[in-house]
């Protein structure tokens, strides 16, 4: 999800309501203590340089129960940050705290924001040597008729 689309969604909604990918919900009571844009310049395996930028939302859990982050204060803490800090519209982010910091993408099921797990990958697959995952094929889907004892294929 990107800034402009979150933008889009916040005024359509009641509350803000945060969930892992398993279900579990970001208590109510939680803050968004930070709101930016993080550049990454870096150099991947096989020495291509490259860069991305990503919006990024950090999601705190306070002891003030009380709390309520409401669609309106998300929205202007947005507006604010691209006021005074230039963000551009790009993929959100999300840094959460679980075991450790975790970072998240962003998605949306029409109530909940969903902090969806994010997976390394390497980036030059074809310059480190790493094989092509195999394709998984169950021989009981394969077509049987292609090859038969009579066929003279095998």
């Amino acid at each position: 999800m990107t800034l402009e689309q979150i933008k889009e969604i916040l005024p359509t909604l009641d509350n803000v309501e945060f969930q892992l990918e398993n279900g579990t919900s970001v208590p109510e009571h939680f803050h968004v203590t930070e709101v930016g844009q993080i550049t990454k310049h870096f150099i991947d395996c096989g020495g291509v340089v490259r860069t991305e930028k990503a919006v990024n939302f950090q999601l705190w859990n306070a002891g003030d129960y009380e709390h309520r982050l409401k669609p309106t204060k998300l929205l202007n803490i947005i507006k604010l940050s691209e006021e005074k800090l230039g963000i551009e519209d790009a993929e959100i982010e999300v840094e959460y705290q679980n075991e450790t910091i975790g970072k998240f993408d962003l998605g949306f099921d029409g109530k909940h924001f969903i902090l969806k797990n994010k997976q390394t990958a390497c980036l030059a697959s074809d310059a480190c040597g790493i094989p092509a995952e195999k394709q998984k094929v169950k021989l009981s889907e394969l077509n049987s008729t292609c090859c038969t004892p009579d066929s003279g294929c095998c």
